[in-house]
């Protein structure tokens, strides 16, 4: 692990973004991953991320930066080179598998985010929500669904609900937001909710607000 100087210490919590490692092929996928950084840091949110200087991934992180805020890195050592390491975090996490690195993304972040991304950020977003569905932890898992890329995506999980392998109470295990703002505003909602439960909180082991 390095420890850079950028960033100040996240004072809300921390939020846990996958997202792709190109920018894909429309500027607004671009637009709304700097967004998402800056309002984060606006919120006094640190974000933890997949640990790139590339992409989506790379673009959060920057915009996260210039506004101030804490962010974490964690990438696998075989990866470093060819995902390009960001050497400017606040904490950059070189571990030895993608199990452990989507492991302490998990224990480090209260809330989770996926922005427009492929096979790695599907992955990384939906290991997360079945453990929400298995009850290993509470935490808000959020989709934003930028210029209708997900669109297609939210179609398969109503076809998997009417096929019977997903409930439809599990469905609102992911939210669905349509840009940066609404995101973050349902995380603060939950946020306050839990806050006014303290004793839920205890019982699932500080599952939503903490590590």
């Amino acid at each position: 692990m390095s420890n850079l100087p950028n960033g100040n210490p996240a004072r809300v919590g921390r939020i846990c973004v996958f997202c792709g490692s190109s920018v894909g092929a429309k500027p607004k996928y671009l637009a709304e991953a700097k967004s998402l950084g800056l309002q984060m840091a606006r919120g006094d949110w640190g974000l933890v991320y997949g640990g790139t200087s590339v992409g989506l991934m790379g673009a959060t992180a920057d915009a996260a930066l210039s506004g101030g805020a804490e962010v974490i890195g964690i990438l696998p050592q075989a990866l470093q080179d060819r995902e390009i390491a960001h050497r400017g975090l606040t904490k950059l996490h070189l571990v030895e598998s993608m199990h452990e690195r989507k492991a302490l993304m998990a224990s480090l972040s209260n809330a989770f985010i996926a922005l427009p991304g492929g096979y790695g950020t599907l992955d990384e977003f939906f290991e997360i929500v079945t453990w929400a569905q298995l009850n290993i932890h509470s935490k808000p898992c959020v989709l934003i669904n930028t210029d209708g890329y997900y669109d297609f995506l939210l179609r398969f999980l109503d076809h998997a609900v009417r096929e019977e392998f997903v409930r439809a109470g599990n469905l609102r295990l992911v939210q669905v937001a349509r840009d940066s703002a609404e995101a973050l505003q349902w995380i603060e909602q939950q946020r306050e909710k839990a806050s006014l439960h303290p004793t839920v909180i205890a019982q699932n082991g500080g599952a939503l607000m903490g590590a």
